[in-house]
C-alpha cells in the first residue's frame, strides 16, 4: 500500500536541481517587462500622470494609465461557480485612490531594468482626501450576530467566575519565498498565463471576467509555486495588468511584484479585536461564551475573517453568542492567510480558557477535558469523527504535562525559568467539487486534474492513491496537474484539496480498469472520475480536524531572552496520505505560529497608513534560530463520511491555537498576560 507510507515527494528531485518551472522564470520570444507604480497616497484622486520622463528611458516601450489601458471589468461576483477576488475593483479602472500603494500606472519595457527605471519617472499629481486609518474597535461597523443559543448575558451575570477581556491580532503579511508573478502572452483572441495561482480554475473564471473574453479564451499554467499561505488563492492586479498590456502591445508581458509591493498590493491577515466573555461554575463547568470580533477592511470591499468560525463547536457550552463588524480603512484589501478566522479566533478564545483556569485555580489541560463537545453544538449535528479529548491527554502524557506546577516563575532548569503552555485547536474539513481524468497503459498511469501542489505535496499524493486504486507502483504513476484546461479540480486552500481529490481519483481509476477487461494488451484506456464538494451546503454531520499543542518557552530576565523551545502536538486528521509531507506541514506552521505569537506585525504610518516596515530587514519572521523542538503526533481515526480514504487536511490546523499556547507559557513564566500579538520584550519588562 502507497497511502500512509510517508513517500519521498515525486517532484522533490526536479525543485533541488532548479528543473522546476515557476511562473517568474518563463521567458518567452519577444518577452516585455512590465513595473507597476504604485500611489504614494493613501486616500484621494489622481489629478494626472506625466510619462515623458519615463518613456524618454532607452526601453521602455508604453506607459499606461486609468486614461488609456483600455477596459478591465471589475469583478462582481464571489462564488466558487463563477470565481473569487477579494479586491473586487480592477486595477486602473479609474482616478480614485483607496490605499497607499494602489497601482496608478504601468510601465513596460524591453528589460525589468528599463521598467524600473522608467517607473521612477513617472511623475503622478494626486488631490489628497482624508485618511482613515485608526485603531479599530470592537463595537466598530454594523454588528452581525452569528451563532446563538441559550441566554449568555443572563448566564454570564449569574456566575461567580468570569473572564471578560480583549485580545488584538495585528496586520501579517504574507511572505513566501516567491513572489506573486504573471507571464501574459496572447495568441489571437486567447490568451495564457503563467500565473503564481492556489487556484488555477478559480484564476481562470475571474480573468475571463475581467478581460472581457469567454472562459476557453484563458489558459492558466501554475506548475509549482514557491508557497503562497493562502495570499495567493485569488488574483491580485498585476494578472488582469499584465494581460492587459500584452493584449495592447502584441507581446507577452511579465510582471512580478516586489516584495515591498508585497506588503500592499496583495492581500494580507487583517487586524483583529476580539473580546471574549466567558463564564463557568465552580467544578470548571462551562455555562456562557460570548465572542464578539472586528476585523478591518479596504473601502469598497467587505472582507471577513470570520473569527467565530470554531467558536460556535469547539467547547461544550449551553448558552453563547457570536458576533462580528467591519471596520473600513484605507489599505489594501485583506484576504485569507493560513487559517484565516479559527487562527485569530483560537487565539481568542484559548487565551481566555487559559485565564478562566487560572481564575478557577484548576489545571488549563484539566479545564479544557471537562468542556470536550460530543456533538457540534452550533448546529446541533453529531460529528463524523472527534478525539479532541484524546489528543489532549496523549499531547500531556509525551510532553510531561504531570510534572507541571501551576506556581508562575516556579519551574527551572539550567538557570533558565521555565513556561509550559497548552492549548487546543481546530480546522474545518470539506470537499470541493473536482474532477479527474485517469488515462491506464499496459505499466503505467498518468492522472489529470486541474489542481495544483502549493509545495504541500499533491503530486506525491495523487500518485499514491492513484497506485493503490490501480495496483501499479508510485514510480511508474505521472502526475499532471496546474493546467486549467485539464478537468476542474480544487483550490489549494482551506486544507480542501486532498479531501477533494481522493473520490473522483478512485473513481476514475475504477472506470480505467473496468475498460481495461475489454481492451487489447496494448491499448490505453481513459478513466473519468467526478465529486461534488460538501463545502457551503447544509450538512447532517459535522466534519473537522482537531488537535492539541503543548509548549515550553525558557525566560532568562537578566538578559530579556525569551525563547520557544519545545512543541508536543496531536493531531486528529483522518487518515494521513503520506505521513511524511503531513508532519512537515504541521511543523511548518508550528514555526508560522511562533512568528506570530512573536515577531509578526506589518506597522502603518498613522498619517499616511503606509506599510513602514515592507521589507525582511524590519518585518521580523521566524529563523531557523527560532525553531523549537518539535514533536508531531498522528492519531488514525479514517473519517469515511468525508471520502472513501477517510482523509482530512492538515496544513492549517496545525498554526491554529499555537499563539495562545505561547502566550499561555509566557504567562506561566513570566506572570504577564499578552493579550495583543505579538509578545513583546517590553511587554515583559513592564513594571
Amino acid at each position: 500500500m502507497s497511502v500512509g507510507t510517508p513517500i519521498d515527494r515525486i517532484e522533490g528531485r526536479l525543485k533541488v536541481t532548479g528543473a522546476a518551472d515557476y511562473a517568474s522564470d518563463r521567458i518567452l520570444d519577444g518577452m516585455l517587462y512590465g513595473v507597476p507604480v504604485g500611489s504614494t497616497i493613501a486616500a484621494g484622486r489622481v489629478l494626472r500622470v506625466d510619462a515623458t520622463d519615463a518613456l524618454a528611458v532607452p526601453g521602455v516601450v508604453a506607459v499606461y494609465d486609468h486614461t488609456n489601458i483600455g477596459t478591465l471589468h471589475s469583478h462582481g461576483s464571489s462564488s466558487l461557480k463563477t470565481g473569487i477576488v477579494d479586491e473586487h475593483r480592477a486595477p486602473l479602472s479609474g482616478d480614485d485612490v483607496q490605499y497607499y500603494g494602489q497601482y496608478v500606472a504601468l510601465v513596460v519595457a524591453q528589460t525589468l531594468e528599463a521598467a524600473t527605471e522608467g517607473a521612477a519617472f513617472v511623475h503622478v499629481t494626486y488631490a489628497p482626501g482624508a485618511v482613515h486609518n485608526a485603531p479599530i474597535t470592537t463595537d466598530e461597523g454594523e454588528r452581525k450576530v452569528g451563532s446563538h443559543r441559550g441566554n449568555p448575558d443572563k448566564a454570564f451575570a449569574a456566575s461567580a467566575i468570569t473572564v471578560d477581556q480583549t485580545y488584538r491580532t495585528p496586520v501579517e503579511t504574507h511572505n513566501p519565498i516567491e513572489l506573486h508573478a504573471t507571464v501574459a502572452a496572447w495568441e489571437g483572441d486567447s490568451v495564457t498565463l503563467y500565473e503564481t495561482s492556489q487556484a488555477v480554475v478559480n484564476h481562470q473564471r475571474v480573468l475571463a471576467q475581467m478581460l472581457g473574453v469567454s472562459l476557453d479564451k484563458v489558459r492558466v499554467f501554475t506548475h509549482y509555486l514557491g508557497s503562497g499561505f493562502g495570499g495567493k488563492l485569488w488574483p491580485w492586479a498585476q494578472s488582469p495588468l499584465a494581460a492587459a498590456a500584452a493584449r495592447r502591445l502584441g507581446q507577452p508581458v511579465k510582471i512580478v511584484v516586489t516584495r515591498e509591493q508585497m506588503f500592499m498590493n496583495v492581500g494580507h491577515r487583517p487586524q483583529t479585536v476580539q473580546r471574549v466573555r466567558i463564564s463557568a461554575d465552580a467544578d470548571g463547568r462551562l455555562t456562557s461564551l460570548q465572542h464578539d470580533s472586528t476585523n478591518h477592511t479596504n473601502m469598497l470591499d467587505d472582507y471577513d475573517e470570520n473569527c467565530s468560525e470554531a467558536t460556535t463547536y469547539f467547547y461544550s457550552v449551553p448558552n453563547l453568542r457570536v458576533t462580528s463588524g467591519l471596520a473600513k480603512r484605507n489599505v489594501g484589501s485583506p484576504t485569507s492567510m493560513r487559517g484565516p478566522g479559527a487562527v485569530p479566533g483560537l487565539f481568542a478564545t484559548e487565551s481566555a480558557l487559559d485565564e478562566l483556569a487560572v481564575a478557577l485555580n484548576m489545571d488549563p489541560l484539566a479545564l479544557r477535558l471537562r468542556n470536550v463537545p460530543q456533538r457540534d453544538e452550533g448546529l446541533d449535528i453529531p460529528f463524523t469523527s472527534c478525539h479532541v479529548g484524546e489528543c489532549y491527554e496523549l499531547g500531556a502524557k509525551k510532553f510531561g504535562w504531570q510534572q507541571r506546577t501551576a506556581a508562575v516563575g516556579s519551574m527551572q532548569r539550567d538557570g533558565m525559568i521555565l513556561g509550559w503552555g497548552m492549548a487546543g485547536c481546530s480546522w474545518i474539513a470539506d470537499r470541493l467539487d473536482c474532477e479527474v481524468r485517469v488515462e491506464l497503459n499496459p505499466d503505467s498511469a498518468r492522472v489529470f486534474c486541474a489542481t495544483q501542489d502549493i509545495g504541500t505535496g499533491t503530486y506525491t499524493m495523487l500518485a499514491q492513491i492513484a497506485s493503490d486504486a490501480l495496483g501499479i507502483p508510485v514510480g511508474h504513476i505521472s502526475v499532471s496537474i496546474g493546467d486549467s484546461s485539464l478537468p476542474p479540480g480544487p483550490m489549494s486552500g482551506g486544507s480542501m484539496a486532498t479531501a477533494s481529490v481522493i473520490p473522483p481519483t478512485i473513481a476514475a481509476c475504477k472506470d480505467a480498469l473496468h475498460k481495461r477487461k475489454s481492451a487489447s494488451a496494448e491499448e490505453t484506456v481513459v478513466g473519468y472520475g467526478r465529486s461534488d464538494g460538501t463545502f457551503g451546503g447544509e450538512p447532517k454531520k459535522s466534519s473537522h480536524s482537531f488537535g492539541a499543542h503543548f509548549i515550553e518557552v525558557t525566560w532568562q530576565p537578566e538578559i530579556a531572552r525569551l525563547r520557544v523551545r519545545r512543541v508536543v502536538t496531536v493531531i486528529d486528521g483522518g487518515r494521513i496520505i503520506n505521513p511524511k509531507t503531513a508532519r512537515n506541514q504541521i511543523e511548518g506552521a508550528i514555526v508560522f505560529g511562533v512568528g506570530m505569537a512573536l515577531f509578526e506585525e506589518t506597522r502603518y504610518d498613522p498619517r499616511t497608513a503606509a506599510p513602514l516596515n515592507r521589507n525582511f530587514a524590519d518585518y521580523v519572521v521566524a529563523s531557523n534560530a527560532d525553531h523549537p523542538s518539535m514533536d508531531v503526533t498522528f492519531l488514525d481515526y479514517p473519517d469515511y463520511d468525508l471520502n472513501p480514504l477517510g482523509a482530512r487536511g492538515v496544513g492549517e490546523i496545525g498554526l491554529a491555537g499555537i499563539a495562545a499556547a505561547i502566550t499561555s507559557a509566557v504567562h506561566h513564566a513570566t506572570g504577564v498576560r499578552v493579550r495583543d500579538l505579538p509578545v513583546s520584550i517590553e511587554d515583559l519588562l513592564a513594571p
